[in-house]
């Protein structure tokens, strides 16, 4: 099996999964008012591994551990702070065994379209550099923050992931420590970029935690401490292919993107105007004939996604005319 940094060097897209707390809702797991989907792993494990399966034979190469939110940094406000190693570990579990039973599973998808599972599969452990819960409610010491991306990474690291991603990028000082914090685990890392419009009309790194920062200025600014692939992420469909065109402008690495559809309403994710899955592959074949390398989605979007572009990749990859 190739490493995640050969597969990048194919001139194939790599397909990434979509939402996994937003999924994990839409199946009826209850979402923490600050950890969100971060305890499902310990309340809900089953339903958890499942999805990641669903990805997997719904055609993704890459799969995302549910840890957006099992960071001490999260979990010290959601009062499970002594369950920190406890969740990572068994959130990469999972992430883990659905890999292995999709590899040995040769019977099709409830939905008759899956036939056999990708010939490689990589997951990804993710990492926030939020400073607190999903509203921010903390705003610790860059120390006490380093101590916690440490603690996680390491986690993540020693639990078997093959690489890390730092999610939902709005700020540079903790991006940069978080930053450090995964590359000193050794494996590779991928840094998400979250972004709205900026007041003057122009793409910023959002939510912004204090003052807008323009989203070629943060890019610049965090990659240069590190990082392997700049992704656009959790940013409406709309806004993913100009901000994309912002990245490559400061980042010659490769580059990727997975946008949201629908809204937040703390802790819910409300999915409304979803976009169909005809019309989100049709955008992300185009963020890929500009140059992202890999494609998925972030909140809203589900296997039914996943599957509809993993199909039009294929029929790419065989008929490329």
């Amino acid at each position: 099996m190739k490493t995640i940094s050969e597969r990048l060097e194919d001139d194939r897209a790599i397909l990434m999964d979509g939402a996994t707390g937003t999924e994990l809702e839409s199946r009826g797991v209850s979402m923490h008012n600050i950890a969100w989907s971060g305890i499902a792993v310990a309340t809900d494990p089953d339903i958890v591994r499942q999805v990641h399966l669903d990805y997997i034979r719904a055609g993704a190469e890459i799969i995302i551990t549910n840890t957006f939110a099992t960071g001490r940094n999260m979990l010290r406000l959601a009062g499970e702070e002594s369950r920190t190693e406890e969740v990572n570990l068994q959130a990469a579990r999972l992430a883990l065994q659905a890999r292995e039973e999709a590899g040995v599973a040769k019977s099709t998808a409830r939905d008759g379209s899956w036939q056999t599972a990708p010939d490689s599969v990589w997951v990804a452990g993710s990492i926030s550099p939020m400073s607190g819960g999903l509203g921010d409610e903390a705003n610790p010491s860059a120390t006490q923050m380093r101590s916690d991306f440490e603690e996680q990474a390491e986690l993540l690291a020693e639990s078997g992931v093959d690489f890390l991603i730092l999610e939902m990028i709005r700020d540079i000082d903790f991006a940069c420590v978080a930053l450090e914090a995964a590359t000193g685990t050794g494996l590779p890392v991928w840094v998400g970029f979250s972004c709205d419009r900026a007041k003057d009309g122009g793409i910023c790194m959002a939510p912004a935690i204090h003052d807008e920062i323009h989203l070629a200025k943060g890019v610049a600014a965090v990659m240069a401490e590190g990082g392997t692939l700049a992704a656009v992420m959790h940013c409406e469909v709309d806004i993913t292919g100009p901000a994309l065109e912002i990245v490559r402008s400061v980042w010659a690495g490769p580059t990727g993107a997975y946008p949201e559809s629908g809204f937040f309403v703390k802790p819910n994710w409300q999915f409304v105007d979803i976009i169909a899955p005809g019309d989100f592959t049709q955008r992300a074949l185009d963020w890929i004939g500009k140059g992202a390398r890999v494609v998925g989605g972030c909140c809203g979007i589900g296997p039914p996604h996943i599957r509809a572009l993993a199909e039009r990749l294929s029929v790419t990859d065989t008929n490329p005319t």
